[in-house]
């Protein structure tokens, strides 16, 4: 053994080979924290003084090679200066550097998924043998930030600059077939071979038939562009990067800045551009934001996987009642992760709706080659669409999708509770019933919950689970251990009107309908909103959830909390309901719908929609754009700060995430405690105090008072 830690080994293979083997131990995956950094520096020390060593082979003792940096040690640099994050980068540089000028070849056989860091120090070496069941990538600029360990260095280097600048600028994984077209890989093989494949190239770069000098010299060299081909080429990239990533996001520009700045540079002038470019960008709130959401979903994923070993048995067979589209769309996602699943309606039309709904989403797989027509057929097999009740005995769990009734969902579950085990688990995708109301009826309260998924099912990665008065923990941990088996993020939340995405979303609303009546345009307000960072705009949102929907989950809303959600004005959204303007679902709401020559909905406005809302909305006026945001976003932050304080959610975390994975929340900004954290509680209470004219809806909560008058943070 030439090295053993914690972190890694280097042993002396047959042949004169080292073999460094990164196993992180009391860990499940590989990456470089600050102990393995290290680790591998001593590593490091202890091969180069080893005499006689004539090639190196980098392998990894877990499924996965090396997820990248550890993100929670990361955190400790916002609010650091540039000067002060730039360290950050060189032990970790250096150590590449070093495998990079190892006085023989190096070979890496990556079995698994080599993200960020793990993927930089795959570049540092010779060769790359890839497994067919493992994945690359650089995501960084998905956490506001850039590859900070050469990876803006060596991949255009290897891969050009064009290819380069895509794969940091999306940061998406790659797969086998994609990285060996793109060379960034020299091998792919089978999982058995990868190991025996990566020696044979290594001995075949000890034995002189492979070039590895060449091989360094082109990764350390300058871009083999002359000037004129630099300017018209990162002119091009930067521009298209620019639209795509879109203002609020700097980072992949920043990568595109940073290769053209070090496109003639020497290996450490070019990595002195990478670091400075790093600290940037790290000192942005939009990185501290990014950061945040990944190490939310992190704690959320925890939560998840905690509740799903709770749980006494697996969901193996499952059932949704109520066809459509949203019954389709639980159906086949269902079957499309594995698990075979009942689609029950009281009618056939309702069934071939729902299973057209499965089709289309499955035909879209297959023609994007993500999946074959066999495959396609075997999950299709896995819906079984029936009219009765047969077979319901056999479920683990069903979930109720009927209309949004309390009379009919209530008739609809007590009957259902009848067909199925005592044992089986009963959820209702409600988006605002009381489940604590619905389970009246019910013999088994215990064993019922609410498992809200958004529309479209197959697209929206949240599901609200909801703990009623009587819900019992197993039922709770069995639905979510379905909401994960489903790849969905389940946020366990308790009972109250709305439960958590749409009780905050109505005040939004609310807010917007507001602006209306004071003679704001809707137009204005939605270009005012999607500029702050939304995917659409309010009058947008609500087509696209329904005005039909809209006005009735207001209706809920103001019943549940009639102290600040009970309008005391007729809203434009009710005008447009009682003229049959229902939103996208009809062609027209506050918009009208048309079909592109694609397809897809394009929205257009017609200006008799001004003249059938004028009787409510006051004279047209322009408003400042900060007045809009306030009027808009104070609202639901400061009711998601009630529902934080009540405990209907466990955590600024977890809220933040729903809100983002439920209605798009902007990522860029974190979450809207992320938010509040950034402007500061100051800030907030300046714009509540302005708006107090509006009601309650704008009256910090005795938490957020308590916050200001102690210099508090969510975060």
């Amino acid at each position: 053994m030439i090295y053993q830690s914690d972190q890694l080994t280097i042993k002396r293979l047959e042949g004169d080979i080292a073999e460094l083997n990164f196993d992180l131990q009391g860990e499940s995956v590989n990456k470089f924290d600050n102990a393995t950094v290290t680790s591998l520096t001593a590593g490091l020390d202890a091969l180069e003084a080893e005499s006689g060593v004539k090639g190196l082979l980098v392998t990894s003792g877990k499924p996965v090679f090396v997820v990248g940096a550890d993100i929670t040690e990361f955190t400790s640099l916002f609010g650091a200066t540039q000067e002060e994050i730039k360290p950050f980068t060189s032990s970790n540089n250096k150590n590449f550097n070093r495998i990079a000028a190892l006085p023989y070849p190096s070979a890496v056989a990556i079995n698994g998924f080599a993200m960020g860091g793990g993927l930089e120090v795959c570049l540092a070496c010779d060769f790359r043998v890839m497994s067919t069941a493992a994945k690359i990538g650089l995501p960084e600029t998905k956490l506001g930030i850039l590859p900070g360990w050469g990876g803006t260095v060596r991949l255009p280097r290897i891969i050009g600059v064009d290819e380069a600048v895509m794969w940091m600028a999306t940061g998406a994984d790659k797969r086998p077939d994609d990285a060996l077209k793109a060379g960034a890989v020299d091998a792919v093989a089978a999982p058995e071979q990868l190991r025996d494949v990566t020696l044979t190239t290594l001995q075949g770069a000890i034995d002189g038939q492979l070039d590895y000098a060449e091989r360094r010299a082109r990764k350390h060299g300058p871009l083999p562009l002359n000037d004129t081909e630099a300017m018209m080429t990162f002119f091009t990239v930067k521009s298209m990067v620019a639209q795509q990533a879109g203002k609020n996001y700097p980072a992949p520009v920043k990568v595109v800045e940073v290769i053209e700045q070090a496109r003639s540079m020497s290996l450490d002038d070019a990595l002195n551009a990478e670091a400075d470019g790093f600290a940037q960008l790290a000192t942005t709130p939009v990185a501290s934001a990014l950061v945040g959401v990944f190490l939310n979903d992190q704690l959320l994923g925890k939560k998840a996987k905690g509740w799903e070993k709770q749980a006494d048995k697996k969901i193996e067979t499952a059932a949704v009642l109520g066809a459509g589209i949203m019954g389709g769309g639980i159906a086949y996602q269902s079957a499309l992760k594995g698990t075979p699943i009942k689609m029950k309606d009281i009618n056939q039309d309702g069934l071939d709706l729902g299973l057209n709904e499965a089709n289309k989403l499955l035909a879209k797989r297959v023609n994007r080659g993500r999946m074959t027509a066999d495959q396609m057929g075997a999950i299709l097999n896995s819906i079984d669409p029936t009219l009765t009740y047969a077979g319901f005995e056999d479920v683990d769990i069903v979930v109720e999708a009927v209309v949004e009734n309390e009379k009919v969902k209530g008739i609809v579950l007590a009957e259902t509770e009848k067909h199925i085990d005592k044992d089986a688990v009963l959820a209702s995708n409600t988006s605002t019933i009381s489940i604590t109301r619905l389970a009246e009826n019910l013999e088994r309260p215990e064993n019922f919950c609410g498992m809200h998924f958004f529309n479209p099912v197959h697209a929206m990665p949240l599901v609200e689970v909801i703990r009623g008065e009587k819900t019992s923990d197993n039922a709770i941990a069995r639905t979510v251990a379905y909401a994960n088996k489903m790849g969905k993020k389940a946020v366990v939340v308790n009972d109250c009107p709305g439960f958590l995405v749409n009780r905050v979303l109505f005040p939004y609303f609310g807010g917007f309908n507001a602006l209306l009546r004071d003679g704001a345009d809707f137009q204005a307000v939605d270009k005012i909103m999607e500029r702050w960072g939304w995917p659409m705009g309010p009058a947008y949102l609500m087509d696209v959830v329904g005005i039909d929907t809209g006005v009735h989950a207001a209706q809920v809303m103001a019943e549940g909390f009639p102290d600040r959600m009970q309008p005391d004005y007729k809203s434009a959204t009710e005008v447009l309901f009682e003229n049959d303007r229902l939103g996208q679902k009809n062609g027209k709401g506050m918009y009208e719908y048309t079909t592109d020559k694609r397809g897809k909905p394009k929205k257009v406005v017609n200006e008799d929609v001004y003249e059938l809302i004028a009787p409510v909305c006051g004279e047209r006026a322009e408003f400042e754009r900060e007045d809009v945001i306030a009027r808009m976003m104070l609202p639901m932050a400061i009711e998601m700060a009630r529902c934080v304080e009540e405990g209907i959610v466990g955590t600024p975390a977890e809220a933040d995430l729903a809100l983002l994975y439920g209605v798009g929340f902007p990522p860029f900004r974190g979450g809207i405690f992320r938010w509040m954290d950034t402007v500061g509680m100051a800030h907030i209470a300046e714009a509540s105090e302005k708006f107090a004219h509006l009601g309650k809806a704008y009256e910090l909560t005795d938490g957020m008072k308590d916050m200001l008058a102690n210099g508090k943070t969510y975060y």
